[in-house]
């Protein structure tokens, strides 16, 4: 195997820390967390109190102020244990850096400490009823009042974290007669008149994490609550264009890493699994089926860990982490569904891990924009472009 370059030794000391806490705080509870549909809320405050939580922040702001490697670490991490409940990701890696990268010092100090104390647990509403990848096709509304501020209404979906979410940034039209250019974003906090919370969704996989609806009839929201100002209204659109790169390689993060840690399982089981008095691992069909897997998850790490180097100096282009998103989360599924059959009837059992985890990959060619229109992105930049 090609040895990995990207870490250096604090980054292996860090991963050792990172995954004691998990292998304590998290391993022991998870099935129990699938059952309720939501991790305890505990696990945020301890996350926050031994500086798990948006680790890639400045300390000014409650962060530790390392690189975004830590972040990917984490990722990595309950990916291999299959822990897919735990939202940090999101909450580090892209509630915050909206907060840092747009919002006003004011906003940064009200809500950076607290996101990274696990005091605030964040959440972003992007998809709707009606518009999921398309984001230029939301409906919700955040219209301005003579007070300056704004009335929100609408509903959002599949917002990860959504239940437990004390901040959310909602994307909203401020001007809804100018498409995504009249798109911005809003700061909303729990305990705002109007704002609502839906049941806690039931899905395919990632059972633990707490997926929800969330609904806004006419909140009122501060002036000060829009991200980044006056100087961000109707500039949410190029926000979030610009902040899509990095969301969409932290799903091929989480895709390699996953689809290794299937590998590793599916290895381990054959060896141990005895047909017609051998190993599974005895058959020439099994080897080889897994050599054909690890060798295309080699590959896509590589590829991975190439858009990781250029995400540190801030050079990823959208076009590249698309192609990243679209292939590993497809090779994923590939490698869980192969997993599953040499594993055989086991397989089918939930208690098994291959099964959670077969059922919790097949999100990730839908979230972040589905793999269509991460084609189309390519295409585009290729000048292919449609429309």
């Amino acid at each position: 195997m090609i040895e990995r370059t990207l870490f250096n030794a604090d980054h292996e000391a860090f991963r050792d820390a990172f995954r004691r806490f998990v292998d304590k705080e998290v391993a022991p509870f998870h099935a129990d967390w699938e059952e309720q549909g939501y991790v305890d809320r505990a696990l945020w405050n301890k996350a926050g109190a031994n500086g798990y939580l948006c680790p890639t922040m400045p300390e000014t702001y409650g962060g530790a102020g390392v690189d975004k490697l830590y972040s990917v670490i984490q990722m990595e991490e309950l990916a291999r244990g299959g822990f897919t409940g735990v939202g940090f990701g999101l909450h580090s890696e892209i509630v915050a850096p909206y907060i840092l990268h747009y919002g006003t010092e004011e906003q940064k100090q009200r809500y950076l400490p607290r996101l990274a104390s696990g005091d605030m647990v964040g959440a972003i509403a992007m998809s709707e009823p009606a518009a999921g990848s398309d984001l230029q096709g939301i409906r919700s509304t955040a219209l301005r009042q003579a007070d300056g501020s704004y009335l929100l209404n609408g509903s959002k979906t599949f917002i990860t974290n959504g239940w437990h979410a004390d901040l959310v940034i909602v994307v909203a039209k401020t001007d809804p007669a100018a498409g995504a250019k009249g798109t911005s974003l809003l700061l909303v906090e729990r305990g705002m008149a109007g704002f609502e919370k839906g049941k806690r969704l039931k899905k395919l996989g990632l059972k633990a994490q707490d997926t929800s609806e969330l609904f806004f009839d006419n909140v009122r929201v501060p002036a000060a609550s829009l991200l980044g100002g006056e100087s961000m209204v109707n500039r949410g659109f190029i926000a979030l264009m610009e902040q899509l790169p990095w969301e969409r390689i932290q799903i091929a993060i989480t895709a390699v890493a996953s689809a290794q840690a299937a590998i590793d399982w599916t290895v381990q089981y054959v060896k141990d699994r005895r047909v017609f008095g051998q190993p599974v691992a005895a058959f020439q069909n099994t080897r080889y089926k897994l050599a054909e897997l690890q060798t295309e998850v080699q590959v896509a790490r590589v590829f991975v860990d190439k858009c990781l180097e250029l995400v540190l100096q801030d050079q990823l282009d959208t076009a590249t982490a698309s192609m990243a998103k679209y292939w590993t989360s497809d090779l994923q599924c590939k490698v869980m569904d192969e997993c599953v059959q040499l594993h055989g009837g086991y397989g089918y059992m939930w208690e098994v891990p291959i099964t959670r985890a077969y059922a919790d990959a097949r999100v990730q060619r839908i979230y972040g924009g589905t793999n269509e229109i991460m084609k189309e992105v390519i295409t585009r930049a290729m000048g292919l472009g449609g429309k």
